[in-house]
């Protein structure tokens, strides 16, 4: 400001002192004057210049020059870089959250007031069978038509979910999706998507758990106590005290068999993964399946035909690393079931053979009724049964291939199951190569 006011002075001073040498004090006065028009017709000029440039909206174009109006066009120039970048900071930002939301296993959508869809993430789109771009401006009540989502939808509330039907649910295959709804901005919706599956399905087998588990117990108690009151009220002569006395021994023997298995499993699921530094002989695990396969065989064909073909093949000189104990019954439960289902005169093979990737598979196969397609995805849930009345018959519990399969999964093997309806079923587990080793005198715990 110091500089503008000194150069207008200065350039008065030297138009008056031009006009007085030339013509004295009437031309200096007037050379003042002309000066002054000068310095303000040249100012006037500069800041045309600049003026023009912004009405172009061309900032970086602003002419280089000293000055008041020199340092205007810097100080705007520099003020638009910085906006630049603050633009690009922004920009980048949203980028890298609208990138985080696209990868979200939650679904996002973006509703204005009238509930069409203005964007949705990959998620979302699967969730409800939505096309990104053929869909975009769709009302999303034409696209959703669950009556819970429509119920929903009319009367929102951001502190509950709604649960919904997702894409591609079915009777053998259900998807279940929780939505819920959040206004934002004028009239906006904000509506989130989670794939409530593995939950909805996780309830349900609670429920159906606590359900089964109270009534296996209460079948057995039922008849305790019925045989109880008998036995406290009738007078009864020793062979029926003691017909009375064999049956409530079952029913407390089947009890404790069921409560020995739930303890078996929250063991199991309550217990860290078993390790590498226990290894068991196949021979012995062999050994003590069949002395169980042989004794239950034995009390399932007592007095009732012929007895069942066992066949255990010797097994190979080899040790597996793990939980003997979780071992042990995993391979026991296989067993025992294929004699439980096998008629007697039937035959139940075990056989333990190497795989070509040095895997080591345990396999047990029966002449039993076999299990129908439909039934073999299930079999390995908590007390599902193919047939009740003769899982009840042959005193199982249910809860047989649920322990199976937990310490197949605790050790990192695979379970195989193969089944022909009428013709008999082949159980395996195959155990990854890296526990198995050559058998040696200590692989056995002592």
């Amino acid at each position: 400001m110091w500089l503008r006011f000194t150069s207008f002075v200065v350039l008065l001073l030297a138009g008056a002192g031009i006009g007085w040498w030339l013509r004295g004090w009437p031309a200096a006065c007037a050379g003042m004057l002309l000066a002054g028009l000068a310095w303000w017709a040249a100012d006037l000029v500069r800041a045309l210049r600049v003026l023009r440039s912004l009405r172009d909206d061309d900032i970086q174009g602003l002419p280089r020059m000293g000055g008041l109006w020199g340092e205007f066009a810097d100080r705007l120039r520099r003020l638009q870089r910085i906006g630049e970048r603050r633009q690009q900071d922004s920009e980048r930002r949203l980028q890298e959250f609208l990138d985080a939301i696209q990868a979200s296993s939650n679904g996002v959508i973006l509703l204005d007031a009238e509930g069409r869809i203005n964007w949705c993430n990959p998620t979302a789109a699967a969730h409800f069978g939505i096309d990104t771009e053929r869909d975009h401006e769709q009302l999303i009540g034409n696209l959703v038509r669950d009556p819970a989502f429509t119920s929903y939808y009319a009367q929102p509330d951001p502190t509950r979910n709604a649960i919904v039907t997702g894409r591609g649910d079915s009777a053998g295959h259900p998807v279940r999706l929780a939505v819920r709804l959040h206004g934002y901005g004028e009239g906006r919706r904000l509506m989130l998507s989670n794939d409530v599956t593995a939950l909805e399905q996780a309830e349900a087998m609670r429920r159906d758990f606590v359900a089964n588990v109270s009534h296996e117990i209460r079948t057995p108690l039922t008849v305790l106590t019925g045989f109880v009151e008998t036995l406290q009220s009738l007078p009864l002569d020793e062979t029926e005290r003691a017909r009375y006395l064999e049956l409530m021994a079952q029913q407390a023997s089947r009890m404790q068999t069921l409560v020995s298995d739930l303890l078996t499993l929250s063991r199991i699921e309550g217990s860290p993964p078993p390790g590498r530094s226990e290894w068991t002989a196949l021979a012995q695990l062999n050994a003590e399946c069949e002395d169980e396969a042989q004794a239950l065989s034995a009390l399932l064909t007592a007095g009732q035909g012929a007895p069942h073909a066992l066949d255990f093949a010797p097994p190979p000189e080899l040790a597996l690393a793990g939980s003997r104990t979780e071992l042990m019954s995993a391979l026991s439960n296989l067993v025992s079931n294929a004699v439980r289902y096998t008629p007697g005169g039937g035959s139940v093979k075990v056989a333990w053979q190497t795989l070509a990737a040095g895997q080591l598979e345990f396999s047990v196969e029966d002449t039993g009724p076999g299990v129908a397609p439909e039934h073999l995805p299930r079999l390995t849930e908590r007390f599902y049964r193919v047939d009740r009345s003769r899982s009840r018959e042959t005193g199982g519990t249910g809860l047989g291939l649920a322990i199976v399969k937990h310490v197949v999964q605790r050790h990192g093997a695979e379970l195989r199951i193969q089944s022909v309806l009428g013709k008999g079923s082949r159980f395996a587990i195959v155990f990854p190569a890296s526990r198995v080793r050559a058998s040696t005198p200590l692989s056995a715990p002592v």
